[in-house]
């Protein structure tokens, strides 16, 4: 399942990007989704007869379904208004039942409600199983031993690798893996303006795959060194930069990532050399058309970025 490592050029520093999307269903989230499987079937809490059941903004779900399909496994994922229509449909295509939470949490996300759904299936099925992604150590090893090794066999030795953080797996593994192999090597976790990750107030949030509105547990394990918060605004800017200077077309946290990095060295003075720097590219931007790359929904979230925000602050636990 390797995936290629291209060269961006750039005024700043030497930027390496892992082309995630290149994967079967086009995510990252491959990764993690079938080894995950894979050690639950193999530890037995996974037979022919079990209803596998996850929260998922997209990605994930996504990944589950394609491998639940492939392993003849019912998958049922649990789904939210920001999971956009081309995703909603495949995902519809592909499992015989799905859920759709419409009510946000104290955060102004779906998260937790998502969660509160997921429980219930848990007790609604004799046979039941759930990945829990953002707790679920299997999440993590799979970025250790997959996207981790991979990236450095690839790239050699690196200065800094910035990645988004969502449920925290990616970021996990790949800090750990790197860390080994490059001591010195600055990881930058990227996160979403209005998520609550790292401490930051929480607001509404329109580009899933980045952020989340509790603080996963996997993010816990990851080496971080910095951390860079990207407004949606800026990361729909730098989703249109990605693809008017090299071609890609890339998902919302890919932008939020490659402007984490442009503002990140905007604001530091020159180095002896060159940087080298590496970044995930997670997903690609079809799924995306009607939201980061629309000019009207484009509108919106800048008219919605200015108005104040009346959500409360979610306590986690």
């Amino acid at each position: 399942m390797g995936t290629p490592l291209i060269p961006l050029p750039d005024e700043q520093c030497d930027i390496v990007a892992k082309l995630e999307f290149c994967n079967p269903t086009g995510s990252s989230k491959d990764r993690s989704a079938l080894w995950i499987l894979e050690q639950a079937i193999g530890r037995g809490e996974i037979a022919r007869d079990t209803t596998v059941v996850e929260s998922s903004s997209g990605n994930f779900a996504l990944a589950l379904a394609f491998y639940c399909r492939m392993l003849g496994i019912s998958f049922i994922p649990v789904i939210d208004p920001n999971c956009n229509e081309a995703t909603e449909a495949q995902l519809r295509l592909l499992c015989e039942h799905v859920e759709k939470v419409t009510q946000r949490d104290a955060a102004g996300g779906y998260l937790r409600s998502r969660l509160s759904r997921v429980q219930e299936l848990l007790v609604e099925h004799d046979s039941a199983y759930w990945p829990n992604q953002y707790a679920n150590p299997d999440a993590r090893d799979a970025h250790y031993r997959f996207t981790g090794g991979e990236l450095i066999a690839q790239a050699g030795p690196l200065d800094y690798l910035f990645v988004g953080v969502g449920t925290g797996g990616t970021i996990a593994g790949l800090s750990h893996r790197i860390k080994e192999a490059s001591p010195e090597c600055v990881v930058v976790a990227v996160d979403a303006e209005g998520s609550v990750i790292f401490g930051g107030p929480p607001k509404k949030r329109r580009i899933p795959g980045i952020g989340s509105s509790i603080v996963p547990p996997l993010c816990g394990e990851a080496l971080i060194d910095e951390v860079e918060i990207v407004a949606e605004s800026r990361a729909v800017e730098a989703c249109g930069d990605l693809a008017a200077a090299y071609g890609l077309y890339a998902g919302g946290s890919t932008g939020s990532t490659y402007a984490a990095i442009q503002d990140y060295f905007a604001r530091r003075r020159p180095a002896a050399r060159r940087p080298r720097v590496a970044f995930i590219a997670a997903d690609r931007g079809h799924a995306y058309a009607q939201t980061v790359y629309n000019p009207v929904w484009q509108q919106q979230l800048r008219a919605e970025a200015v108005q104040p925000s009346d959500i409360e602050p979610l306590a986690v636990n």
